[in-house]
Parts: structure tokens; C-alpha cells; sequence
């Protein structure tokens, strides 16, 4: 009798634990992981004019970060950096070809290869949509090249998944005109915008949206905890989205840039003209370094990247709405990353690719569950925090190497006494390295080398290069700390 009572001891105990077990997967909290594609902090809850309804409302359930920093200017190397938690280590590391230099042909190894390969591993469903690393769906292959099926992230994904429509490839749609053409195949003999009274899958960027919310959908249905990373092109040059989107502005009063020319005392080391925008040969004027570009056209171009945004701010509304009218938004972890910033006129650059505040600094809004809401994080930090900040809100373990750190304690307390507010880039021939009231920017020149310090306090947009000596004595060993394990 005995051990007919113990025998079914051991059953209801047995049971009792492999329900708990169940029960404890259940509340590893599902990650929604949202790239923008070249969007710097250009939102209406940055201050910004642009209207951006549902981006403002997930920063009022969430932590808003006001100084966040991108390692690199351009979309590649900015987003190896974020999918490996690390700092560049050499030149390749500054390309758009830096994951797949480092990571595209190496065999599966202890160490994983990106945030998602870490999430997959330790239980997570993981799930790619268009662009999260460089390639534009996630496959290599050349913008005029027939798909491939080889991976960029050859370990981080359970799906990768894209649909390119009537452009056929992820590059063509990347580079899409509405009626189906791309930059490619018109020979670059294009315009850097387009408006088209066409809905909101008549781009590409609708269709992604289409696509991840019956995709959310489904994994919402999977006892598995999963993270579904989405990546919008735009607002990425062209500045291609349907007129209703265009519609909500009154271009003719469009603020134009408050830095429309370069900084005084400046070394120029910095600068360039401007020639990915260039490279559309149908539009109105050429960028320079030379002369400002008319502020006809300059308006013309701040509504259509402004169009772009609140295109994408629609799409991105989609999927948040998924998540409430499920009731599974409290309960998921959401990340929007813009992968660097973007010179609208400013130092009369219309770009990426530099060292300056415009460049560098783009959007960052995380909301996790039981996480305070409505935090406007004042606190400098950089894309590389991400990795490891979503480890720890999953409970997941760090791999060796990480370069950035957890976030997760801001986002209770943004005045974090232990919080080191330093963020560094790099670029071409220069290191950058923001701190609380200062910008030290150090080019190179063939053996020489020129420092430039902003001072933001009194010169929040970078006129003038102050270059006082006791300030970049001061900041100098931050910069050279910075150096540390690179080839920089």
C-alpha cells in the first residue's frame, strides 16, 4: 500500500515540476526587435516635426533615449556592431561588408555569432524580416544579382523571411520606384524621392509590414517564447512613400536645418560631398561642400524623408496594434533602433558617413514589462548597450567579449550613479568620443592628426570647432581608451 501511495507521490511531483518547468518558459517574455533604416532622432517625441504617432505612444509606455550613439555611420558596419555587442576591432569592421567579413563563412562555434544566434540558442523562436543586418533580406548577393541562398547570418535565424513583390529581389526593392523599377535597373537615372498615390503596399516597406503581422500572429500562437526582428528601409534614400503620407506636411513650412553650413575653425578632414545622394542623377541640384543647395529644394527633400518616417510610423503602428489587441503588449519586450543618423542640410551634407552629433545620434526606444513607463533617458549611451541589455530582460547569459553594457537598470533609474556616459564611433580616418557636455573628434592625415572638440552647451549644433586646450587635455585619455583592442 505503501508504495502505491509513494508511486503516485512521485507521479503528482513529477508532473507538478514539468508543469512549473512549462509554466516558467511560458514567462521568458516574447522580443520584438524593429531597424529603421538611416532614421535619426528625427520622431515628434524627440521634438521633432515629424509626425510619428504610434513610434510617441511606445515611447510613452517605455524608456526614450535622447543620447544614443551609433559605432559607426554607416547601416552595415553600424549593425555589426549592434548584433555583436562589440566595438570595431579593424578597417573591415567600418564597411558595410562587416558581417559578412566576420561572421558570413565561419563555421558554427562556441561563441555565437550575433544577439538572435545567443536568443536561439537559449530557447528563443528567432525569426528575421527584411534588413537587421547589412544584406536587404538577409542574403548574399549584388544589388543587380539574381538572389542567393546563402545567408548573411548563417546561425541566428529559425526563419528569414522577406517579400519583395514586384521588384523580385530584396536589393531591388531596397531601391524601388512604385511602379515596380529600381536605381539598378534605371542606370541611377532616378530622382532621390518619389510621392505616388498608391497604398501602403504599393512600397516596399508595406509589405514587410503585412508580412510580420501575420507572422506575429502566428508565433503569438506558439507555446515557444520567440523574437521576431523587423527591418523597414525607410527612411534609407530613395525617399520613396505613398501621398497620403506626403499629404500630412505643408512643405512650404518645413523648418530648414539650424547647421546649414560647416562649423568655424573646422579641419574638413570630416567632411565629404555628399555622394550616395548625388549618385540619384535625376534630382533637382547637387549637394556641396561648396554652397548651400537652394532652400526650395532643401524643403522639398526634408518632406519627402519626413514622409518616409510617418510611412513608416504607420507600419510600425500594425504591429504594435497586433501585440494590444491580443493582450500580449505589457507582456513583450519592444525595441526601435534607428542604425545611425542622417545630415539633412546640416554642414551641408545630405548623408551618413561622419563623426558629427547628426550622423551619429539616432533613435532608441525600449519598453520591457515591469519596467517603469514614459522615461525620457537623458543618460549617453550606444547601439552596442542593445545585446547586452536584451540578455538580461530575458534572462539569458553573456557570452565572453562584450564590448557594451546592460542598459536594464536605466530603465528603472536613468540617474544611475554608476552609469558611464561615453559613447565612441569610428569612421573612415577618425575616432569619436561623446561625453556629457563635449564631443572630441580625432582625423588623421597621413602621419598627422587634427583634434576637433564641440561643445554642446553652448553650441548645440556644432557651428564651432572650440578646441580649447585644457578641455581636450582632459577628454584626450577618454578618446585613447577607446583605442584599446582596435586597429585604430
Amino acid at each position: 500500500m505503501r508504495k502505491k501511495y509513494l508511486l503516485l507521490y512521485i507521479c503528482l511531483l513529477v508532473t507538478f515540476c514539468h508543469g512549473n518547468a512549462q509554466s516558467k518558459q511560458k514567462k521568458k517574455p516574447n522580443i520584438l526587435f524593429i531597424c529603421v533604416d538611416d532614421l535619426r532622432r528625427e520622431l515628434g517625441v524627440y521634438g521633432s516635426e515629424v509626425i510619428t504617432p504610434n513610434i510617441d505612444g511606445l515611447a510613452a509606455d517605455g524608456s526614450l533615449f535622447l543620447n544614443h550613439y551609433a559605432q559607426v555611420p554607416t547601416s552595415g558596419a553600424s549593425r555589426a556592431c549592434m548584433l555583436t555587442g562589440c566595438l570595431p576591432k579593424n578597417k573591415s569592421d567600418l564597411s558595410n561588408e562587416a558581417c559578412k567579413i566576420r561572421l558570413s563563412d565561419r563555421e558554427e562555434g562556441d561563441e555565437p555569432e550575433t544577439l538572435f544566434h545567443q536568443l536561439k540558442r537559449n530557447g528563443y523562436y528567432t525569426v528575421g524580416i527584411g534588413k537587421i543586418s547589412h544584406y536587404a533580406d538577409g542574403y548574399l548577393y549584388g544589388y543587380s544579382k539574381p538572389k542567393s541562398c546563402k545567408l548573411e547570418l548563417p546561425y541566428s535565424w529559425n526563419e528569414m523571411l522577406f517579400d519583395a513583390g514586384k521588384w523580385e529581389t530584396g536589393w531591388n526593392a531596397f531601391f524601388g520606384y512604385s511602379d515596380g523599377s529600381n536605381r539598378q535597373n534605371r542606370n541611377r537615372e532616378v530622382k532621390p524621392y518619389e510621392c505616388a498615390d498608391v497604398p501602403d503596399d504599393g512600397y516596399p516597406d508595406g509589405l514587410t509590414a503585412n508580412l510580420a503581422v501575420n507572422k506575429l500572429k502566428e508565433l503569438l500562437n506558439k507555446k515557444q517564447p520567440f523574437c521576431l526582428a523587423v527591418g523597414f528601409f525607410k527612411p534609407h534614400l530613395p525617399f520613396t512613400a505613398p501621398k497620403k503620407y506626403w499629404d500630412m506636411y505643408d512643405e512650404k513650412k518645413l523648418l530648414l536645418s539650424p547647421t546649414p553650413d560647416l562649423p568655424s575653425g573646422c579641419s574638413k578632414l570630416g567632411f565629404h560631398n555628399s555622394d550616395e545622394f548625388n549618385g540619384y542623377l535625376l534630382g533637382e541640384e547637387k549637394a556641396s561642400l561648396d554652397k548651400r543647395m537652394s532652400d526650395v529644394y532643401a524643403r522639398k527633400l526634408r518632406h519627402a524623408y519626413y514622409a518616409c518616417i510617418s510611412y513608416v510610423d504607420a507600419q510600425i503602428g500594425k504591429l504594435l496594434n497586433v501585440l494590444k489587441d491580443t493582450g500580449e503588449f505589457d507582456n513583450t519586450i519592444i525595441v526601435l533602433w534607428g542604425d545611425h543618423g542622417w545630415h539633412l542640410g546640416d554642414h551641408r551634407i545630405w548623408g551618413k558617413h561622419t563623426l558629427y552629433e547628426t550622423a551619429l545620434g539616432s533613435a532608441l526606444i525600449i519598453k520591457a514589462p515591469m519596467m517603469k513607463k514614459g522615461v525620457r533617458n537623458e543618460r549617453i549611451v550606444s547601439s552596442i548597450d542593445i545585446y547586452p541589455t536584451l540578455l538580461d530582460l530575458c534572462g539569458v547569459q553573456h557570452p565572453k567579449g562584450l564590448d557594451g553594457h546592460s542598459l536594464t537598470e536605466l530603465l528603472s533609474d536613468p540617474e544611475k550613479a554608476s552609469w558611464k556616459d561615453v559613447s565612441y564611433s569610428y569612421f573612415n580616418n577618425g575616432v569619436s568620443v561623446r561625453v556629457p557636455q563635449y564631443r572630441l573628434i580625432q582625423f588623421w592625415n597621413g602621419n598627422d592628426s587634427v583634434l576637433e572638440l564641440y561643445r554642446y552647451k553652448k553650441d548645440l549644433f556644432e557651428r564651432k570647432n572650440m578646441n580649447e586646450d585644457k578641455i581636450v587635455k582632459s577628454i584626450l585619455p577618454i578618446l585613447r581608451k577607446g583605442f584599446i583592442n582596435t586597429a585604430f
